[in-house]
């Protein structure tokens, strides 16, 4: 019973490296998100170090008047600008929502402020503005979609897998059948007894092992022996390569 304990133990923990998922794909997707988003805020940073302060019109119209205006850029929608430093400090950018003011030029001109004319290129931001939605959808789906089916064995990757069923009835291997791995027959047996009878084990709180890994070269016989335990048990037998 002891030995059967012991088998048990190792077979759970190799099914559980075998059908874990891969935690380097959850991790990367994890990195791409953080990506995308610091570039987020570090794009909302600099435009809003670019840009300023948002003041209103009239208090823009004020600081024209009182001279207090170095020099402003006149886009479609809005007006950047930068005021006069005050001794040895740099000039403060701002900016101001666009009001349709026809003698807003010739006040510039009286009171001194250098201004010019810019067409808005709107298309990188957005591009961004749809973009970088989109890739974090597509992300946070690869994701999820990893961790519910990305498993071995789970039932997505089993939907796309190249497996073959076999019934229990086409199964016509026996140990009879498989030569020279004597050692290995009498460990599955065990194996066999649980399919046949899972109550007799867990009954008394036994659990059927979750995989049992078979070692060798190419052509000593796993696949063989694992045909023989099912045909043994009654079971169906499932067949995978690649």
């Amino acid at each position: 019973m002891a030995d059967t304990q012991r088998q048990q133990n190792r077979n759970r923990r190799t099914g559980e490296r075998r059908g874990g998922a891969r935690p380097g794909a959850g991790l990367a997707v994890w990195y791409v998100l953080g990506f995308l988003l610091l570039l987020a805020l570090g794009q909302a940073f600099f435009f809003s170090i670019q840009s300023g302060d948002t003041i209103s019109y009239s208090d823009f119209k004020v600081l024209v008047r009182q001279n207090k205006v170095q020099e402003v850029t006149i886009t479609e929608d809005r007006i950047r600008g930068l005021l006069r430093p005050a001794g040895t400090d740099k000039p403060r950018p701002f900016n101001v929502i666009k009001v349709d003011d026809p003698k807003l030029g010739e006040e510039l001109e009286q009171h001194g402020v250098k201004y010019t004319g810019e067409v808005s290129n709107r298309w990188l931001g957005e591009v961004v503005s749809w973009v970088l939605p989109l890739i974090f959808i597509v992300a946070l789906w690869t994701f999820f979609f990893r961790r519910m089916g990305g498993a071995e064995g789970g039932v997505m990757s089993f939907a796309r897998s190249r497996a073959k069923i076999y019934a229990e009835d086409d199964v016509k291997v026996s140990f009879g059948d498989v030569a020279g791995v004597d050692e290995a027959e009498e460990e599955l047996k065990e194996i066999v007894e649980f399919l046949k009878t899972p109550r007799k084990y867990t009954s008394i709180g036994g659990r059927i092992p979750k995989g049992v890994l078979l070692v060798g070269p190419p052509g000593t016989g796993k696949t063989l022996l694992a045909r023989a335990v099912a045909g043994e048990a009654k079971v169906p037998f499932f067949s995978l390569s690649g």
